[in-house]
């Protein structure tokens, strides 16, 4: 993963420097029409525009391996600069030399290798383009010479400067700049990258700690479990104590249950396909399995979208994602909670609203961190937003939290669907 990080920027470089090159193209074309037509200079057309065609047939070379999968490597990107450092030495050996205005295009590829390349590849590039240079003084075709019209041709080699000093600058304050970008989104994807191990480091160190606990639970669980068998048994005449006893009973279960299948499911890989459900029905079994753990939490679920009904992954992390977010809002609301679900062919909208306090500063701004809680101590550990957060972002989905001007807090979840 960080190897195709790094090589992304000078695949990007590189495509700049096939725009670049299409606009010199463009305009060797338009120059050599302007000399041609209206200063008429007496110079050797047929090897110039050999040289631009060369140039032009690489540059269509270049597009097309633009479109291969393989990364663009530091050589590949210091031979194309090579190249157009050559093909303006040519240009100008037929055009003048040295004493062409011109010639300070030769900074272009120069800048260019600085914001991109390793420094001994800079200065490889410095070295060569000082040596075309050289060569430019004493050797080339010079320009046809009126002394009759030196003014006129002194007023010309000034513009010429001024121009090439123009487009210099522009070019190079423009190049530099996508490089500097292409810069930040580097470093941007490397912190993403670094905080991607961080979680899932975090996540199997939860994970190896969870299944620890599962072991541990299934005994006392069991215990509970026949005790509370034998006091249903003992008072079977006392109504609001048998229904508090198998509320307890059901909880229990469930609680089995759920180490059960932690403790089967630990280690294995899933080789076989994910089975799918319509998201109408994920939704409902979720909301029943959070009804059966949270009896006594009163909420009103609304329930939209196209038919037929698309198909979401019917994963087990994703179902306890989403009840770890519900029950944070059960956490933090007073009286009932406003659950909406509705979808469209691609993607599951669901929006969690609690009727709390809402996030005070520091919890807006820590909300999802490992081990970070706003509730009193001992009623919450911290991990439940944070794996909630990680499994649907592993799924492609995003969550969401924020307050509501009203009042409350709102929780928005996004889940792709399965595309048919």
């Amino acid at each position: 993963m960080l190897n195709s990080i790094s090589q992304a920027p000078l695949s990007k470089n590189l495509q700049r420097l096939f725009m670049l090159r299409n606009i010199a193209i463009l305009a060797q074309c338009l120059a050599f029409m302007l000399v041609y037509k209206i200063i008429a200079l007496d110079i050797p057309w047929t090897e110039m525009i050999v040289v631009v065609v060369l140039l032009a047939v690489l540059n269509l070379l270049t597009w097309i391996r633009l479109h291969r999968k393989w990364p663009v490597s530091n050589i590949e990107f210091f031979a194309q600069l090579l190249i157009d450092i050559f093909a303006l030495s040519a240009l100008l050996y037929f055009s003048g030399g040295s004493t062409n205005p011109f010639i300070s295009l030769y900074l272009l590829p120069i800048t260019i290798a600085a914001a991109t390349l390793p420094w001994r590849y800079t200065w490889a590039l410095s070295a060569i383009t000082i040596g075309c240079y050289t060569i430019l003084l004493f050797n080339y075709i010079p320009l046809p010479h009126d002394h009759s019209k030196h003014l006129v041709e002194f007023s010309l080699h000034v513009s010429g400067m001024w121009l090439t000093f123009v487009l210099s600058t522009v070019i190079i304050a423009w190049y530099v700049v996508k490089m500097s970008t292409s810069i930040r989104d580097r470093d941007r994807d490397l912190a993403l990258a670094r905080e991607q191990a961080l979680r899932n480091e975090q996540i199997i160190g939860l994970g190896t700690l969870a299944a620890g606990a599962a072991h541990e639970l299934g005994t006392p669980l069991s215990t509970m479990a026949v005790i509370t068998g034998e006091l249903q048994k003992e008072y079977p005449e006392n109504s609001e104590f048998q229904n508090n006893i198998q509320i307890l009973r059901d909880q229990i279960a469930h609680c089995k249950q759920t180490l059960t299948q932690l403790l089967a499911k630990a280690g294995q890989t899933r080789v076989e396909g994910v089975s799918q459900v319509p998201v109408d029905k994920f939704m409902n079994s979720v909301l029943e399995k959070w009804k059966l753990i949270r009896p006594s939490v009163k909420f009103s679920y609304h329930i939209d979208g196209p038919r037929p009904t698309p198909k979401i992954m019917d994963s087990q992390l994703l179902g306890q994602s989403i009840l770890n977010l519900l029950n944070n809002a059960a956490d933090a609301s007073s009286e009932c909670i406003e659950i909406t679900s509705y979808w469209n062919n691609r993607n599951l909208h669901l929006e969690i609203i609690d009727d709390g306090e809402g996030l005070s500063a520091e919890a807006a701004q820590r909300a999802g961190e490992a081990f970070f809680t706003s509730k009193a101590p001992g009623q919450g550990f911290g991990i439940g937003l944070f794996l909630a957060n990680a499994n649907i972002e592993r799924l492609g989905g995003t969550v969401h939290l924020f307050n509501l001007e009203k009042g409350g807090a709102c929780t928005q979840v996004t889940i792709p669907l399965i595309e048919k």
